[in-house]
């Protein structure tokens, strides 16, 4: 394993339409990362905000077309795809930016595959789709979101108006009737500004190991140390009149026309490469894999359908560590059901807020949820259960018969990218260092996924951009897996919500135990 030794920060500038700046050492990132992660993130825009409905991108208009469709594929070749954006006057757009999702499907064969969308700046896209299995396909293109709603959604991301707000419970001594009970707004503090609220206004709690700060409006008759319990707050719409139109239904997460062609595809006897066993340092292809009857069929490794009993003895002498959010609690309560004999251990926590922990006594399966620290939106809870990610791997000893997941993103989209990358560096310095002290530990990075949400508060756009930070910051580090769930998600017959269905989930966990029992 290389040893990772982030080069010394220096201070730099970030665009320079955001609020607050933020330099490379109030990241923990050199100059030097922070410039890659500017090229990670990079998506195009126009030079000037539009403030005419009608000359954003219409799903109406806009339109895709196959490129040389012939009538005979066999499965392994490709069909190119075009898609042309259109103003709603049907002027041909001059630039790039909008955010297409593309797939390949067939309904009868519960079969899809995930088409990565290639933008060339100029009002045109395009996407090759693999063909990878045998019978019918047909071509699927949406606008998630016109370049003009991404430059909006990038306005707020980095500014310091507050979309997610978090309340702070006290409470104070005495019998329970009779106990002083106040409720604050709380929220994150990050930026040279300081503060979502100005002034001497706060009670502030700082994590030692990340830097993180919490501030919560200062109770008035309590003293700061008497925070007990958190809980989400109310969301706060920062769009003007105008700004609201470009986010209407008809506008966002359309499906556009073009060709319905019937696409026959015979088989082929070479069929699309062998797989290697699953592992680490694996890179993710496009596509990752493809749906094929409702199984995922990847295109990384050798992943296989675990029966029951085959996940217990898969488990068997495993601590698995699950950390996050509620999708990898989804994880928690798969296993929970299909494990033989494993039970949940009455921890004394919310049923789903946790921490939980299920075990299995005669095979010495344990297995813990845990989600991570604020900001979260999760109902109200004790603050004192709420980790910071970082913390806790720093707590795992390690070990072969340790297994360590993680997913740090839902949450996360309600602030700026820039703490977003704060926290990611806090994250893989533990992840490294539990690496050094114990390298036959599995740990395992869940991507993000879909989820549905077109808002001003929660996109898969920021979703998205959030997951290519996550990649690109592990990108280098030996020992680390990189689970896929992305085009998982995105290219399901299902329909997407943050918290993806049953059918989904199997196939997650199926792919989550290959590389921990790979064959």
């Amino acid at each position: 394993m290389r040893p990772f030794q982030p080069p010394r920060p220096k201070p730099v500038h970030i665009n320079k339409d955001n609020s607050s700046t933020i330099s490379t050492f109030d990241m923990g990132i050199s100059d030097e990362e922070w410039g890659r992660l500017q090229k990670v993130l990079d998506w195009p825009s126009s030079d000037q905000e539009i403030t005419q409905l009608e000359l954003s991108t219409s799903p109406v208009h806009s339109t895709f077309s196959i490129v040389g469709l012939n009538e005979i594929y066999k499965v392994g070749e490709k069909i190119s795809v075009t898609i042309t954006a259109r103003d709603h006057n049907k002027n041909l757009k001059r630039y790039g930016g909008d955010y297409f999702q593309a797939k390949l499907f067939n309904s009868k064969l519960k079969a899809s595959v995930y088409g990565e969308v290639v933008d060339h700046r100029n009002g045109t896209y395009s996407v090759a789709l693999l063909l990878p299995w045998d019978g019918q396909a047909q071509v699927f293109v949406r606008l998630e979101h016109s370049s003009e709603v991404v430059r909006i959604l990038k306005k707020y991301r980095e500014s310091s108006f507050p979309r997610s707000h978090y309340n702070g419970h006290f409470e104070g001594p005495g019998p329970n009737k009779t106990r002083i009970r106040e409720t604050v707004q709380c929220n994150l503090k990050w930026g040279l500004d300081g503060s979502w609220r100005k002034g001497d206004c706060c009670c502030e709690y700082k994590n030692i190991k990340t830097g993180t700060l919490w501030q919560c409006e200062r109770p008035k008759k309590l003293s700061c140390d008497r925070l007990v319990y958190h809980s989400m707050g109310g969301l706060e719409n920062p769009l003007n009149s105008l700004e609201k139109q470009f986010f209407t239904q008809k506008l966002t997460n359309v499906a556009i026309t073009g060709d319905d062609k019937i696409i026959n595809v015979l088989p082929n006897t070479a069929g699309i490469g062998t797989m290697e066993k699953c592992r680490s340092g694996m890179t993710t292809p496009i596509p990752a894999g493809f749906y094929l009857k409702d199984v995922w069929k990847s295109l990384v490794c050798n992943t296989r359908q675990f029966s029951s009993e085959q996940m217990r003895n898969c488990l068997k002498n495993k601590i698995v560590y699950l950390m996050g959010d509620s999708t990898t609690r989804q994880w928690f309560e798969y296993l929970e059901r299909k494990v033989p004999g494993i039970k949940r251990m009455d921890l004394h926590t919310p049923r789903t807020g946790g921490p939980l922990m299920a075990v299995e006594l005669k095979n010495n399966i344990i297995i813990h949820w845990r989600p991570h620290g604020v900001p979260l939106r999760f109902s109200k809870m004790p603050i004192t259960d709420l980790h910071y990610i970082a913390n806790d791997i720093d707590e795992i000893a390690g070990g072969a018969h340790a297994v360590v997941v993680f997913t740090f993103f839902a949450h996360l989209v309600f602030h700026p990218i820039t703490f977003y990358v704060h926290e990611v560096t806090k994250i893989r310095q533990s992840v490294v260092a539990l690496l050094r002290r114990a390298p036959e530990t599995t740990i395992i990075i869940k991507s993000a996924n879909t989820g549905g949400l077109k808002n001003i508060f929660q996109s898969d756009w920021l979703m998205m951009q959030l997951d290519k930070v996550m990649r690109e910051m592990f990108r280098h580090i030996d020992g680390v897996i990189f689970l896929d769930v992305w085009q998982m998600t995105s290219c399901h017959y299902l329909r997407e919500n943050i918290h993806p269905g049953p059918v989904v989930i199997a196939n997650e966990v199926d792919m989550l135990l290959s590389y921990i029992c790979p064959t």
